[in-house]
């Protein structure tokens, strides 16, 4: 007799910059979540579809929690605590470089009324010696009744196909929530404003980061030889940003752009011609209007 299939939903939680984003495109198997050096570059959660034969496994990327310093902050805190009481597990993943940090204790609290199993996942592994494990596995064993701890590296792939199967075993009995072929539940819009995102966070200074938005403006697919033509503008809180991000006559949007269009094309698997726009709207973070029009919207939370 066959196995009874299984589903469920799986929230990633942690701190910023822990490789929450690098595990999701890891095990979807394609970007659908941005990567960056710089903490709290993902804002919404990202729900990542792994179909198995015998399982269908929905991961929940959300942003790093963290002291929120703004209205958008409270936004990303709100989506990410708010994941834990939707989902049949929780993975808590810290950075193996890092070890037990006070943003540690602050997840572990709100971790205390959540009721399914809850996995400690260390990640970079590859970035540490084999013998600092033991003790940063008996730190936080002290802290908190974890189902289990499993060190990884989402970078490199280590140990990647035993936490899906560990994962997997403690899933319910369900149905497929989703066709087999789709990876995610973000329409296209969204993973391209996320990929454009992606390459100004990676071209630009520490300043830039967090004060910029990308909303897509239109897409049109022309009818010669099927390519899509997409006019996306990248919002700025200053002046002085907006000029980082043209760059001397234009260089630097021309690379994003021409680095954004290459990521396009192959989530579309079609030719792409992108025309980029930067504005300023200040202080745009703590207008809740503008966090509603750019896709941030907290009554949903």
């Amino acid at each position: 007799m066959d196995a009874a299939y299984k589903s469920g939903f799986i929230s990633i939680i942690g701190r910023p910059n822990v490789g929450k984003s690098t595990f999701m495109n890891r095990v979807i198997g394609q970007k659908i979540a941005i990567m960056s050096d710089k903490p709290q570059t993902t804002r919404n959660k990202i729900q990542g579809v792994l179909t198995e034969e015998d399982a269908q496994m929905i991961f929940i990327d959300t942003p790093g929690i963290h002291k929120p310093k703004h209205k958008l902050g409270d936004f990303m805190v709100k989506v990410a605590e708010n994941t834990l009481n939707e989902v049949d597990a929780v993975m808590f993943m810290i950075n193996a470089e890092e070890g037990y940090g006070r943003g540690d204790q602050f997840i572990l609290d709100r971790l205390q009324n959540v009721s399914n199993p809850v996995f400690l996942i260390i990640n970079k592994i590859d970035q540490v010696h084999p013998d600092q494990l033991l003790p940063l596995i008996d730190e936080y064993k002290d802290k908190y009744e974890f189902e289990e701890i499993i060190p990884i590296s989402a970078l490199e792939g280590n140990n990647v196909a035993h936490l899906l199967e560990v994962l997997k075993s403690h899933l319910p009995e369900g149905p497929q929530y989703y066709p087999e072929d789709q990876v995610t539940d973000h329409p296209e819009r969204f993973i391209i404003s996320e990929l454009i995102r992606e390459k100004a966070l990676q071209l630009t200074r520490e300043e830039i980061p967090h004060s910029i938005a990308v909303v897509i403006d239109n897409i049109e697919v022309r009818e010669k030889g099927g390519s899509v033509f997409i006019q996306a503008t990248i919002v700025t809180e200053r002046k002085s940003q907006k000029g980082i991000i043209i760059g001397k006559q234009g260089s630097m949007l021309k690379e994003i752009g021409k680095r954004a269009r290459q990521d396009i094309e192959a989530l579309l698997g079609t030719k792409i011609y992108l025309e980029l726009w930067v504005k300023v709207q200040k202080d745009w973070r703590n207008r809740p209007n503008q966090l509603t029009e750019f896709g941030f919207n907290n009554e949903e939370y």
